[in-house]
């Protein structure tokens, strides 16, 4: 069953989307006071779009990061194995979950199923963290509107969770979302590191009438989109506030004893799995599979301490 279309929570013009009051330091004028000599520095892209969509002037084309070198490198080409990740904005901003995030979806990349309808979408990507690093073995769980902009909540239609590869890549299949009143057209991602805290946000499309009426929409946090085919081709590249560490680690010296349980790597896990771990029981939240790094403790968007 559809639920009523009631929009997230709506905020006054230049409110926090996070919060809903006050100011947001990210939609504040883009204009700077003049550095001192000597301290100039290159500016984002991100901030130059801000003050874009500030002075209500169209989307420019911007070069120099990871994402437009990925798209203006043409067709066929691998991604870059080591990118430079950062253009001065640092982390990824959080917003608002919304009314219609569903825990459980299935453990899935490609959210097009049979009797899907819609613009073909692809996304893609890496998850960094703060110094650069690619961060594998993250956590993505995605949901949004379907084609009229109704979101399934009877079931799991356009829900899905993957995560990142050995080089911090992602790539979700899916469609265009429809619009609905109150909102422009985005995408909804929770993006969890391995013990490390939940960023809710959303991911928007440039270009679009609505996101200059939109209380919530955050030009840093457009992606780069551009026609595919029949379809569209969307890159985004998340920054997460932890620091990442490169390759697999090291052993301690001397080593430590695992803890014991029933918990176990490489299981495929059912939301509602009752598991031990360290003396403690958990609960699954969503289905997965179990992989080291992600122990109960460390993963609260997996595991339910009972």
């Amino acid at each position: 069953m559809t639920p009523p279309r009631h929009d997230e929570p709506a905020s006054a013009p230049g409110a926090d989307p996070r919060t809903g009051t006050g100011t947001d330091p990210s939609h504040t004028s883009a204009l700077t006071p003049t550095p001192a000599p000597g301290t100039e520095r290159l500016i984002s892209r991100k901030s130059l779009l801000r003050a874009a969509v500030a002075a209500g002037a169209a989307l420019p084309l911007l070069s120099g990061t990871v994402a437009l070198a990925r798209d203006s490198a043409g067709r066929g080409r691998s991604l870059p194995a080591t990118p430079a990740c950062d253009d001065g904005d640092g982390p990824t901003h959080d917003q608002i979950e919304g009314p219609y995030f569903k825990p459980a979806s299935p453990l899935r990349g490609n959210l097009v199923t049979p009797g899907t309808t819609g613009t073909p979408l692809t996304v893609s990507g890496y998850v960094f963290g703060r110094n650069c690093v690619p961060l594998a073995g993250v956590l993505l769980d995605f949901w949004q509107a379907d084609d009229a902009g109704n979101y399934d909540m009877a079931g799991y239609t356009l829900r899905g969770h993957q995560f990142t590869d050995a080089k911090g890549t992602f790539a979700l299949t899916t469609i265009v979302p429809g619009l609905y009143p109150g909102r422009t057209r985005h995408l909804h991602v929770k993006a969890q590191a391995p013990g490390q805290p939940v960023l809710t946000t959303q991911l928007y499309f440039p270009g679009e009438p609505r996101n200059t009426t939109d209380s919530l929409f955050d030009a840093t946090l457009l992606m780069n989109v551009r026609g595919a085919g029949g379809g569209k081709e969307g890159t985004f590249d998340f920054v997460l506030s932890v620091d990442g560490t490169p390759g697999p680690g090291h052993p301690t010296d001397p080593p430590t004893d695992p803890p014991g349980g029933t918990w176990a790597p490489g299981h495929a896990y059912a939301a509602g799995d009752r598991v031990t771990y360290n003396g403690a029981a958990y609960r699954c939240v969503q289905a997965h599979t179990s992989m080291t790094g992600w122990e109960p403790p460390n993963v609260p968007a997996l595991w339910r301490r009972e």
